[in-house]
């Protein structure tokens, strides 16, 4: 066997040498797969037609179980405040966004011209029972003439009758019997006019009876009276129940405020509630009592929950200043929204201020 050329370069020689072991061959051959991989597709393949599942099993659930609207905003109750009574402010007890409770004095209006008045009414009525007592003492008057005419003609009777007993046995003349005569007729006329008399005074006290024990002229002299004390205590305007003041802008001390315009806005502290319009392609499956989750834009990740209170009566359109007029040529369907109540279940975590916009999601299932 010759040698081997000490010049030939052996190391890109494919044939094993005599002195390769079976190790060297093995770590010359592909690797094998990792076990990982093998068990990172096996997951695949589960995994996925297990989420497919699951989506559709929760789509299932879900479609058709909730109706929802973005157009809802939070509520409260609002009273606005107008005086009884019109006239000039002078005193404001109160500021914007201030909390008051019932009864508080929200601002006064002047009340000299109403103590003027009740004054004037005071007067009017102790006139009033003075004309009536004077009345009643010309009735009595005019009864105790009556009595005295009376007397007058039975004593004028007795004198005739005396007077033509005596000419009967001719001790009198004729002319005494007539003057006897007169007499009775001048008693006579007498007593017509003092029964003419007690009953004009008569009809003067009763005239005004209704059925009470005062006449008409008291009571309605008493009735004047109690409204212009009453015009007096409206002068002071108060809180008529709990709430927070707002729209202050026209209470200004000095301003002439007119009854029945408001003067200011009283929130009312009571629980507050949403009003969501849903469409009415929605209303088929809303009952109430059915629970709600309501989030805010205002409060991002709050959620609270609630319940339908009440659904409308009518459409949003319906109850407009201008109704809409679709009897006409050019009548275009739009879906019409229909107000829904949602009370919140206990006390919110934050402010429920009125006007916030809010997302309502009713469980109707």
């Amino acid at each position: 066997m010759a040698d081997a050329d000490p010049r030939r370069d052996t190391s890109d020689d494919v044939t094993a040498s005599p002195a390769e072991t079976p190790a060297d061959v093995a770590a010359a051959l592909p690797p094998e797969p990792a076990p990982r991989r093998r068990w990172g597709r096996l997951a695949l393949m589960i995994s996925v037609p297990l989420l497919l599942v699951l989506v559709g099993g929760w789509m299932w659930m879900t479609s058709g179980r909730y109706v929802s609207t973005d157009n809802a905003y939070v509520q409260q109750d609002m009273t606005s405040i107008s005086p009884d009574v019109s006239g000039r402010i002078v005193a404001v007890n109160v500021r914007e966004n201030q909390r008051v409770r019932a009864g508080d004095v929200l601002f006064r209006i002047d009340p000299e011209p109403y103590r003027i008045a009740l004054l004037q009414a005071d007067a009017a009525l102790a006139e009033a029972r003075v004309d009536v007592s004077t009345k009643a003492t010309d009735s009595g008057g005019a009864a105790a003439s009556l009595a005295g005419a009376r007397a007058d003609l039975t004593l004028a009777q007795a004198t005739y009758q005396r007077q033509r007993a005596l000419m009967e046995r001719g001790f009198t003349t004729r002319a005494s019997v007539d003057a006897a005569t007169q007499q009775v007729a001048a008693a006579q006329a007498r007593i017509a006019a003092a029964q003419a008399d007690a009953a004009r005074a008569r009809q003067q006290v009763s005239s005004g009876m209704d059925g009470s024990t005062l006449p008409a002229a008291i009571q309605v002299a008493r009735a004047r009276r109690e409204k212009a004390a009453l015009d007096l205590a409206r002068t002071v305007v108060r809180a008529p129940h709990d709430g927070i003041v707002s729209q202050t802008s026209r209470l200004q001390v000095g301003n002439i405020t007119p009854t029945g315009v408001p003067a200011l806005t009283l929130v009312a502290a009571s629980q507050p509630y949403v009003e969501a319009n849903f469409k009415e392609t929605d209303l088929d499956h809303l009952r109430v009592g059915q629970p709600a989750a309501i989030s805010f834009d205002a409060y991002r990740g709050l959620e609270v929950k609630g319940h339908v209170q009440s659904i409308g009566a009518g459409t949003g359109s319906e109850f407009s200043i201008l109704p809409a007029q679709n009897a006409n040529g050019n009548w275009v369907k739009v879906t019409q929204r229909v107000p829904v109540r949602i009370a919140i279940d206990g006390t919110p975590p934050r402010a429920m201020i009125a006007g916030l916009s809010a997302d309502v999601r009713v469980n109707v299932r």
